[in-house]
């Protein structure tokens, strides 16, 4: 087959997010329509702290195996963006603000003792995922940042309109996505088009969001399935009735 052109697999990147970004799953929707209890939101908050506290790893795994320096001025400023530095926070203090205004203790939110096993299973693949695949592949992995946009706006709204428990104050993290979002996600794409050559590269990479939607879906799966559906939390993990 011959390659794709670079805006044919443009095309092909986001119509894998139409299809299987996890702004369609019944458990998202729960949580932006104002549908759950501050348990069920709490359990939501902590499990993705597994995600967020995992994304300076596969960002340090990209790094350590490229010598594209243009590729790694690029990509450690998202190292910067999560653990921060100098006068920025960082994404991970962020977000334990929300869990913190949620009332959960830091220590127990950071230890993740309290997470899914299925989210620390989900989270530690994608992990994987860029420590072994192809440099095309790692980058292209992220490209779910193209969706995030959309998906922030929404969450700003709904939890604020939704929940009395929740205030502008926590929503610090999503605001700067935002920007940081888009910015990562124009020069991901960009990366990919550029060294994608080969159509069976070009089908990896698009491969390589489909498997990173899935990664999210899987996360939201073992929420549902836990918090939602009764009597179905695994031992050991968090439940909603205990606050530290």
């Amino acid at each position: 087959m011959s390659p794709l052109t670079p805006a044919e697999l443009e095309q092909r990147i986001r119509a894998v997010g139409a299809e299987r970004y996890h702004d369609k799953h019944p458990f998202h929707r729960l949580l932006h329509t104002g549908q759950l209890d501050k348990g069920q939101v709490q359990a939501w908050a902590l499990n993705r702290y597994c995600y967020q506290a995992a994304v300076p790893r596969k960002d340090a795994a990209l790094l350590s195996r490229t010598a594209d320096r243009e590729l790694r001025r690029e990509w450690v400023r998202r190292i910067l963006d999560h653990d921060g530095g100098g006068a920025e926070e960082g994404g991970i203090e962020r977000w334990l603000a929300l869990t913190d205004g949620l009332g959960l203790d830091r220590a127990y939110v950071t230890s993740m003792a309290g997470a899914l096993p299925a989210t620390r299973f989900a989270v530690e693949a994608y992990v994987a995922f860029v420590r072994e695949r192809s440099l095309a592949e790692a980058v292209a992995s992220s490209l779910t940042e193209l969706f995030a946009p959309s998906i922030h706006r929404e969450r700003i709204a709904g939890l604020l309109e939704s929940y009395d428990f929740i205030d502008d104050t926590v929503m610090a993290y999503f605001r700067r996505r935002l920007t940081q979002a888009t910015r990562d996600a124009d020069f991901a794409l960009d990366y990919v088009k550029r060294h994608a050559a080969s159509r069976e590269l070009q089908e990896l990479c698009v491969d390589a969001v489909r498997f990173k939607c899935d990664v999210l879906w899987a996360q939201l799966d073992a929420l549902h399935h836990a918090y939602v559906t009764p009597g179905r939390v695994p031992p050991g993990a968090f439940r909603p009735e205990r606050t530290c």
